[in-house]
């Protein structure tokens, strides 16, 4: 009855490799790199990059670099994993593996709500760009079916009907296949990548190079409070190894989806930042910081494009919500198969090959949420979650070499122990960045989840029957 007890790895690796594991393996390297970027590029390229440039002013594109940086310590440390283990269940899978049961359940409940308060965050987002882009087609939702209640100053609200919609659609999606969820992200993908290089192409013409000096305004304490601040426009890689049961060839195909989806995604930051800043002086995004990109094409008198930016915007936030609703479902397929959370959860459809009704399940609940709750102050609670999985999963990585220093490793991590401490040091600065009722709401849900463990989970643990049946065998 450890509150430590881990799971065999080889038992493990074994199950997710037999062909009654349920899941389809469909996924090939390239599938992994689009859901990547589908996860990664969205709100932060079309937004975060205004409220840089005013604490960063040019040097924004060394903000991205070193939040780039914080970020690849911690893939690194995924790759190696997800490589060893390739099984459901991202972060909370290794750690069962290494942390023991404990901790796994705690870091799967901080994911619950991670991935789910993203859907519905981007949902709202989605909703606001898709009421844009119509409104300047001269069709406009009633004020009741346009946000959520009390979502906006003097306007009567009560249900946002398009951040409903786009759930439902996507868990529609999720629900009859991941190959075919993978194409139309793709697709997706292909197309907001495209807009995005077409802006570098239009904007690179209009740069000014006077407007990069001077080159750091506020110094390197505002160059690094930048990068701190977006940091949080790379999460969504870690979705990638929620994918690993699904993949053909995991030992070779998830390191190149993680830190390939990574690398691209960087690259386009650096260059879109440096040519924002180039075109718009840094000090005149202040006043428009929700749309900076929008706000270069005007300056540079390219409006024709305007349109082309918020498909962009749309698209973006689209494949953010696909991937991390499917990385949701994942997580609870792998909790529920280890017998913390009810076993209907892990379900899988006979002829989709996907865990339906935990699918639609989550899409639900979370399109309410979307719908019915504002959720600008829970919003920094997906960012929370994130780091803290960041970190156990660097942690883990120096214990599992520790402990089994002989299990082959498709990739391994460089520098063990020093690249995963520097991940954890990163990290938990960044989230001593966040505010105190972020704090405290996180402290609230984990302490939730520690009652729900206590009173049903640890007893119905596949490891505790497992104990129960055999008890002359040491778990």
């Amino acid at each position: 009855m450890s509150l430590f007890r881990t799971k065999n790895l080889d038992h493990m690796v074994a199950a997710s490799r037999s062909s009654h594991s349920g899941l389809k393996k469909v996924l090939g390297p390239m599938d992994l790199i689009m859901m990547g970027i589908g996860a990664i590029i969205g709100t932060g390229i079309f937004v975060l990059t205004g409220a840089g440039a005013v604490t960063a002013g040019p040097s924004l594109t060394l903000s991205f670099i070193v939040g780039a940086f914080a970020c690849g310590f911690a893939a690194l440390c995924y790759a190696e994993f997800a490589s060893t283990v390739p099984v459901a269940g991202s972060i909370y899978t290794y750690s069962y593996a290494t942390l023991g049961e404990l901790v796994a359940w705690i870091i799967g409940w901080d994911l619950l709500l991670e991935y789910g308060l993203a859907t519905s965050a981007v949902s709202a987002g989605w909703s606001g760009y898709f009421q844009s882009l119509i409104g300047g087609l001269g069709y406009h939702l009633p004020d009741a079916l346009s946000a959520a209640p009390g979502a906006k100053a003097g306007v009567t609200t009560y249900f946002n009907l398009p951040a409903f919609c786009i759930m439902m659609i996507l868990t529609f999606m999720l629900s009859l296949g991941v190959r075919e969820s993978a194409r139309i992200n793709n697709v997706m993908v292909a197309i907001k990548v495209g807009v995005v290089l077409l802006f570098i192409v239009v904007g690179a013409k209009h740069v000014r190079p006077e407007n990069w000096q001077p080159f750091m305004p506020f110094g390197a304490s505002g160059m690094m409070s930048a990068a701190a601040l977006v940091f949080f426009s790379f999460i969504g890689f870690d979705a990638v190894t929620s994918a690993a049961e699904e993949v053909k060839r995991p030992e070779r195909d998830l390191p190149i989806g993680i830190i390939g989806s990574l690398a691209l995604c960087t690259v386009l930051y650096v260059v879109v930042s440096a040519i924002m800043t180039g075109i718009v002086p840094f000090a005149e995004f202040k006043n428009n910081i929700d749309h900076p990109v929008s706000l270069a094409l005007e300056v540079a008198k390219e409006n024709w494009f305007a349109g082309f930016v918020s498909l962009g915007a749309i698209l973006g936030m689209t494949t953010v919500i696909l991937v991390m609703a499917y990385g949701q479902t994942r997580i609870i397929f792998a909790m529920s198969r280890d017998g913390l959370l009810p076993a209907r959860l892990s379900k899988v459809h006979p002829k989709y090959g996907t865990p339906f009704f935990a699918t639609w399940m989550v899409g639900i609940i979370f399109a309410l949420l979307g719908a019915l709750v504002p959720l600008d102050v829970l919003g920094e609670l997906v960012n929370m979650g994130t780091l803290a999985a960041f970190c156990l999963v660097s942690v883990a990585v120096i214990v599992l070499r520790k402990k089994r220093p002989d299990l082959h490793r498709a990739f391994r991590c460089p520098g063990v122990p020093v690249i995963p401490a520097l991940a954890v040091i990163f990290c938990a600065t960044l989230m001593s960045f966040l505010s105190k009722t972020t704090w405290i709401a996180f402290l609230v849900w984990l302490v939730i989840g520690l009652f729900v463990y206590f009173g049903y989970a640890r007893h119905r643990s596949a490891l505790n029957n497992a104990a129960k049946e055999a008890p002359a065998v040491a778990s």
